[in-house]
């Protein structure tokens, strides 16, 4: 998946310019329920606007709040002038980016294209590990030797599977390959797991949701 698919387009953004007065962004934060702004002027990203920097910044000012609203612009407390992402990269990406920040600016250069939140990239996890559909989740770990994602395959085609999701985790210190596997709920479950063992997987947990 890569952040084409995922983000929210420039022309879809509420965004703050900055010249604009700080007034004018927690205006349009509170308003439309968001937690940060894209700063664009013109076409050019110039950084992300928060409430949590707003108000670290009217904290640390010492001016009332009439006061600090009609002096500070948003070009006085804007951050993240230089963490963006390219429309190419993967989501994944995102997701280690955003871990401080509610949105991260997607830019080809210094063009602004749009947006990717928090929310968004977690809904994508989500939808990943199958979270939104009913089946059996099936947690087991296979060593590291070659042709085991291919034995799988067999199992889950040997018995007509239909795959929710697959998610495997690299745990390459103990040779040890993690897999999470959620399929539709059937009534072979108790089989396909039996057949799992027998081909050298250790099953860890199997859970229906």
């Amino acid at each position: 998946m890569f952040v084409k698919s995922t983000m929210i387009k420039r022309e879809n953004c509420y965004s703050v310019k900055m010249d604009d007065s700080i007034q004018v962004g927690l205006e349009l934060l509170e308003k439309h329920s968001l937690d940060a702004l894209p700063v664009v002027n013109g076409n050019e990203y110039k950084g992300i606007f928060t409430w949590y920097h707003a108000y670290r910044a009217f904290f640390h000012s010492g001016k009332t709040k009439e006061e600090f609203t009609n002096s500070t612009k948003v070009s006085d407390i804007v951050v993240n002038q230089d963490v963006t992402l390219d429309i190419n990269d993967v989501y994944e990406k995102a997701l280690m980016e955003l871990s401080d920040f509610p949105i991260i600016a997607v830019v080809e250069g210094t063009e602004f294209l749009g947006i990717v939140t928090r929310f968004d990239v977690v809904n994508q996890l989500q939808s990943a590990f199958g979270m939104h559909q009913p089946g059996y989740r099936i947690t087991f770990t296979s060593v590291e030797t070659q042709g085991r994602i291919g034995r799988l395959g067999e199992i889950i085609e040997k018995y007509k599977e239909s795959v929710i999701s697959l998610v495997t985790f690299d745990e390459t210190a103990k040779l040890v390959r993690r897999i999470v596997l959620k399929i539709q709920k059937k009534d072979n479950v108790e089989r396909f797991v039996k057949e799992l063992e027998k081909s050298g997987f250790r099953v860890l947990d199997v859970s229906e949701d």
